[in-house]
């Protein structure tokens, strides 16, 4: 009868502890394209392009070797610039040959258009996403955010570059999108 007694207390004590350490244990990682929760890097996640981050090449020195240039402004925890996250990958994609791309998480810039031209302070606008197109001798030929034409941002880069906008389709979905096709 003693043995009985321990057994149904051992087995209660596990049961308590089980339901501790499952309580205790951490929540699983979802990721959500449509909130402003922070989910990591945008790019890695959601273009499969973590290398757009850090930018190889400051504006500074961009401006220096006088080639063209597309500057964007993003955040991490903000749901457009997730959504924006495979455009700017597409762009990388298919100009990075001939432009410096430079992704820029917007938190360290205050909008300043006095700034020197070298200065991302002097390009940014406030708003994210944000992408700038500025030919090889520091014009504006494109500045857009949000919701943008990726026709006008072609044409701007096609200016600024002297060659002709690519007219390839480029698919709605972020690259994570295509993932989930075969996991299921």
């Amino acid at each position: 009868m003693q043995s009985n007694k321990h057994s149904v207390l051992n087995a209660t004590y596990a049961l308590i502890l089980s339901f501790i350490l499952f309580l205790a244990a951490p929540p699983s990682a979802i990721a959500d394209i449509n909130t402003n929760s922070y989910d990591g890097n945008i790019f890695a996640l959601y273009a499969g392009n973590g290398a757009l981050v850090p930018p190889s090449t400051s504006l500074e020195e961009a401006v220096k070797l006088k080639k063209p240039i597309l500057l964007a402004f993003y955040l991490d925890d903000n749901n457009s610039s997730k959504r924006f996250a495979p455009l700017l990958s597409d762009l990388q994609g298919r100009w990075g040959k001939d432009v410096e791309l430079i992704a820029l998480p917007s938190d360290p810039y205050k909008v300043d258009p006095s700034a020197p031209n070298t200065s991302p302070n002097h390009y940014w606008n406030g708003m994210v996403p944000q992408i700038v197109v500025i030919d090889a001798s520091t014009n504006v030929l494109f500045s857009g955010q949000g919701n943008m034409n990726e026709a006008e941002i072609e044409q701007a880069l096609a200016k600024a570059t002297g060659r002709s906008a690519g007219n390839e389709p480029r698919s709605k979905r972020s690259f994570n999108e295509y993932n989930s096709e075969f996991s299921s």
